[in-house]
């Protein structure tokens, strides 16, 4: 008897199918590369089959997670909103002093900007459009909430600490604290021009973040 030990061996051998991608692996990618193209490109300008061609998969796939090129751009704000937000309740600022916590959140607010160009040209970009995609959205609004409470949090310890003045709302101060941040680092090369000063090096940095820290520090203190 003659045995076929090929087909032998592909019998006692299943074959192995392949893997399918991990469907939140392949949304991570696509809101990675999506970051990447956005912040370059625009929404405008952004293609989605670029796209797809640097997060590894097919074209198809974007638009079987998330629809259409505008919405994938809002779950791309959602996404860098989500992560700032989520960085900033690591803080801890519940642990800190209130001086020290409010010091910790105007360096992280500056820190994260300096790390995170990306998130500045986003954010530019959707206010050219006036928050359209925004506005869509039914996530932003819930991610801020905790950061708001946490501010509040740590200015009604001040109050009663007496270390802080009772004159700021938490809403009013976090704006303040995101202008002077965010401003820095969305016109930092042209008001190097304007001012004949390269505003843009290391020490010029460090110096803007002292400054910033003392001038919030400064105007919550008790007098």
């Amino acid at each position: 008897m003659i045995v076929n030990n090929s087909a032998k061996a592909e019998g006692s051998t299943p074959k192995r199918r392949p893997q399918k991608r991990d469907t939140a692996a392949s949304r991570k990618a696509l809101l990675d590369a999506a970051v990447t193209e956005f912040s370059e490109f625009g929404f405008e300008g952004g293609r989605v089959d670029r796209i797809a061609r640097l997060a590894g998969v097919n074209k198809q796939l974007v638009y079987h997670h998330f629809g259409s090129k505008a919405d994938l751009y809002r779950a791309t704000l959602e996404e860098v909103y989500r992560e700032i937000r989520a960085r900033e309740q690591q803080l801890h600022l519940e642990e800190h002093e209130p001086e020290a916590a409010m010091r910790v959140l105007v360096e992280f607010s500056f820190d994260y900007l300096a790390e995170h160009p990306e998130f500045v040209t986003l954010i530019n970009d959707e206010n050219r459009m006036e928050a359209v995609h925004l506005k869509k959205s039914d996530k932003v609004t819930d991610m801020h909430s905790p950061l708001i409470n946490l501010v509040e949090e740590t200015l009604d310890r001040g109050v009663a600490a007496g270390v802080f003045n009772n004159r700021f709302d938490p809403i009013d101060l976090y704006l303040s604290i995101a202008g002077l941040t965010y401003f820095y680092f969305s016109n930092r090369h042209t008001a190097s021009v304007i001012f004949n000063r390269d505003i843009t090096t290391a020490k010029q940095m460090q110096q803007r973040r002292a400054h910033i820290v003392d001038f919030v520090l400064s105007s919550l203190r008790h007098k």
